[in-house]
């Protein structure tokens, strides 16, 4: 009895290859010819590849898309039901994770670890020098969440153990979340005006691509640092490069960018006032492994026509 087929968009781990093993055959995107595709029944999103419905018309036989990870937005959701495909992700077991490094963002951005970092290493650095690279505090500072959300309630808990004053604003307010975590609900215009730190919790929808663009940016204090962890088209790159080349606002740190990776010359890799991360907000080897088992269990349920763990559509 042949193995079901499914396709991957790119190489996978061990872990994830792994537990595949012996249950699925897996073949490249790049393998599955027209011949073949009819034969394909499930697929396995693990790097953000664009599902749409020329996609999944040429699939017709697809049960199930299984996402490594919660941010389904590369997947056309509306186009999967359309076609009764089912769609999984892994929600929850990434949020600590996540938050945590949304803080280790904030901290190395207020600080100016990078610049201190590459500082240290060089052979500038022969004296110290007490008055040299001052940074910002963190403690005791107001922090401005955008998207309050499960990651972004992790983020309020942590910012608290700093004593942050911590701000929020969600399209809906949540009254039960602001309890929990000690956040005070604010609009969108305020918590940019008043944050020392803005850091972008929200999923990436219509309504919030480009949502941190001039526009915000005019809004935000000149000491003001943005922080995102939620996706890079969030945030208009274009308007990002010049807010922070004019010192429009301090100092940014990302762990997410549009396009990602940047092009190797892009004018914000020039640039100190920017802290960049290459998409670790949930890069832990545990977090990671529950990650593998949950989207791997989720791509299993759907073949068998069971229901899936944590299903989107």
């Amino acid at each position: 009895m042949p193995l079901p087929l499914v396709i991957a968009d790119t190489p996978l781990d061990a872990t994830v290859t792994g537990l595949m093993a012996g249950q699925v055959e897996v073949l490249p995107w790049s393998a599955v010819e027209e011949a073949i595709a009819p034969q394909v029944l499930g697929l396995y999103t693990y790097g953000h590849p664009l599902v749409d419905a020329a996609l999944l018309d040429r699939l017709p036989g697809l049960k199930v898309v299984s996402n490594y990870g919660v941010g389904v937005d590369h997947i056309r959701l509306p186009a999967a039901k359309e076609r009764g495909v089912r769609v999984g992700n892994t929600p929850g077991i990434l949020d600590g994770a996540t938050a945590d490094m949304g803080m280790t963002l904030l901290l190395a951005a207020g600080r100016r670890l990078a610049e201190g970092d590459r500082y240290a290493r060089s052979p500038a650095f022969t004296r110290y020098d007490p008055g040299y690279m001052l940074g910002r505090e963190i403690h005791s500072s107001t922090l401005g969440i955008i998207g309050l959300g499960r990651i972004g309630q992790q983020v309020a808990k942590r910012a608290r153990a700093f004593d942050m004053r911590v701000l929020y604003h969600n399209r809906r307010r949540n009254e039960a979340a602001e309890k929990a975590v000690g956040a005070t609900y604010g609009s969108f215009d305020d918590v940019l005006a008043q944050s020392d730190y803005v850091m972008l919790c929200c999923p990436l929808t219509d309504e919030t691509r480009g949502l941190i663009g001039a526009s915000a940016f005019a809004k935000m204090k000149p000491t003001a640092i943005l922080v995102n962890i939620a996706r890079g088209p969030v945030v208009d790159t274009a308007a990002l490069t010049a807010a922070l080349q004019t010192r429009r606002i301090y100092a940014a740190a990302l762990d997410v960018t549009d396009p990602e990776p940047l092009p190797r010359d892009h004018p914000l890799l020039r640039l100190d006032n920017v802290t960049i991360a290459p998409h670790l907000g949930s890069a832990t080897e545990q977090t990671r492994r529950q990650m593998a088992e949950i989207s791997v269990e989720n791509l299993l349920r759907g073949l068998r026509g069971q229901e899936l763990l944590h299903r989107v559509v």
